[in-house]
């Protein structure tokens, strides 16, 4: 397997409900070091900016104000296959789909409030990883 790095966020619904201790718990009993990690507001621009990929979509927006909404918790998970381990811990976007001991069936609200976001490929954990942190950040 290949030691790979992907981008967690924590969102405003877990980060109101004091959740990140828990949600950590999740990624470190499944094998995920967590090599960075900073707790911050997200401006709109930045917002925007991070999630301009969806910028068509009719979500955009209330995506942005939900993002903007309260503190959010960056990090940098690895290990090994970290972006689809990542996404398995997860669980699917929609609660109502996750499978039992994923973090989005355990915490999440909502599809849109669904406690936590993941890179999605490889290509992309590098862009959003850049995104937030230097690499003298990351210490792995």
């Amino acid at each position: 397997m290949a030691k790979e790095r992907t981008l967690s966020i924590i969102k405003p619904d877990a980060t109101r409900r004091n959740l990140t201790g828990k949600i950590n718990a999740k990624f470190e009993e499944q094998g995920l070091r967590i090599v960075a990690q900073k707790r911050l507001q997200l401006s709109e621009v930045q917002a925007g900016k991070f999630y301009e990929v969806h910028k068509e979509r009719p979500f955009y927006g209330e995506l942005v104000s939900f993002m903007i909404s309260g503190p959010v918790v960056v990090q940098v998970l690895e290990g090994d296959d970290a972006v689809a381990a990542n996404r398995k811990i997860m669980g699917a976007t929609n609660p109502a789909n996750a499978e039992a001991g994923t973090i989005r069936k355990e915490f999440a609200e909502s599809i849109e409030a669904n406690s936590v976001h993941g890179s999605d490929s490889l290509e992309n954990a590098k862009n959003e990883i850049s995104f937030f942190f230097s690499e003298t950040e990351i210490v792995g």
